[in-house]
């Protein structure tokens, strides 16, 4: 009889744990679930990009705040940038997922944005650094392996001066085809300014005054050059993107009405100049706006937008010019995505 009650509580007690073990096993599978359902974006007007989830293959590579991406569309490798203490802070990975190798180095110190120049003749890597050290208010250029090639700005020492060159927090850098160079400088420091150099680092033109007037900035924070010579601005602090004629640096025009709940932090446009593709970082937005044509700035209009995971913060994003791809750094999530057209 003790023999059964034995046997009996035994059976019970191991229902009890198969209960608890198939219980705690749903709750582990729905917070999967639920995990993974965080992670996907949502899409508002026309459908134009979806999410690759399989890009990259290896993302437990990423080990900072992942500011920045650049693409080199000809070899098919993406320099994904990201800042913090004794980590890489460039990441290359195929534009298949292949995480490929990393580069570190001491000449950085508060990296902001990165840009890959002549990806079809003599590709390199220049990464804006808004650093306040020694190394600091300086614009770099690298190989695609990493080894410091030039310094543009007097490192250490911020400044406005045009001769010598000085910057002060520059944010990024966006380097044409023919070699020109235009500098958004002012991540939040003593300048608020757009400066285009010629292939010999002299200045052509320049806007520079703080406000929220005509062809003034404040924290301009994204730079980029169309086909019909236009620059456009992500004028940060003002909440509008600005546009000027890349050749005489005359205004050209101004969009605000589609950024009244926050900001433009990265500008960049679709191989086919159809799209302005924006980031939106404190709304977790990548926006879509429909491009001008030449001449005609008019008024913003979103075709479409990517809502991203709540504190993915995406910072700066870059395009990829062959296939129109997005790579988009998110330095909330500390990690970059893909998106492909669909």
């Amino acid at each position: 009889m003790r023999r059964r009650s034995c046997c009996c509580l035994i059976a019970v007690t191991m229902a009890i744990l198969l209960f608890i073990i198939f219980i705690c096993g749903s709750i582990s599978s729905r917070v999967r679930v639920e995990s993974r359902s965080q992670g996907e974006v949502r899409v508002s007007g026309r459908a134009l990009y979806k999410l690759d989830i399989s890009w990259p293959k290896n993302p437990e590579v990423f080990s900072g705040q992942v500011f920045g991406a650049a693409v080199n569309h000809v070899s098919g490798l993406v320099y994904v940038a990201q800042r913090g203490d004794n980590i890489p802070k460039v990441l290359v990975f195929s534009t298949d997922g292949d995480f490929l190798q990393a580069w570190n180095t001491s000449s950085l110190e508060m990296p902001h944005g990165i840009f890959l120049a002549n990806a079809s003749t003599d590709p390199t890597v220049w990464i804006t650094d808004v650093g306040n050290g020694p190394y600091g208010h300086t614009v770099k250029q690298y190989s695609p392996s990493g080894k410091l090639l030039q310094v543009l700005g007097s490192p250490g020492k911020a400044g406005s001066s045009l001769s010598p060159l000085q910057f002060d927090q520059p944010a990024e850098i966006f380097i044409h085809s023919s070699g020109e160079i235009y500098i958004v400088d002012g991540d939040g420091g003593m300048n608020n300014r757009l400066i285009k150099l010629s292939r010999d680092l002299q200045v052509l033109w320049m806007h520079g005054e703080k406000g929220q007037g005509l062809a003034q900035f404040y924290i301009p924070h994204s730079v980029a050059v169309d086909s019909y010579q236009r620059v456009w601005v992500a004028d940060r602090g003002n909440k509008r993107i600005q546009v000027f004629n890349s050749v005489t640096g005359d205004w050209l025009g101004s969009w605000g009405s589609c950024f009244k709940e926050d900001a433009p932090y990265s500008v960049r446009l679709t191989p086919d100049q159809k799209y302005l593709v924006v980031a939106e970082l404190n709304t977790n937005q990548i926006t879509l706006l429909e491009a001008p044509p030449i001449g005609i700035i008019g008024q913003c209009q979103v075709v479409s937008s990517i809502q991203l995971a709540e504190d993915v913060k995406p910072h700066l994003l870059d395009v990829d010019l062959k296939n129109a791809a997005l790579y988009v750094a998110e330095i909330g999530a500390n990690q970059a995505q893909k998106f492909v057209p669909v």
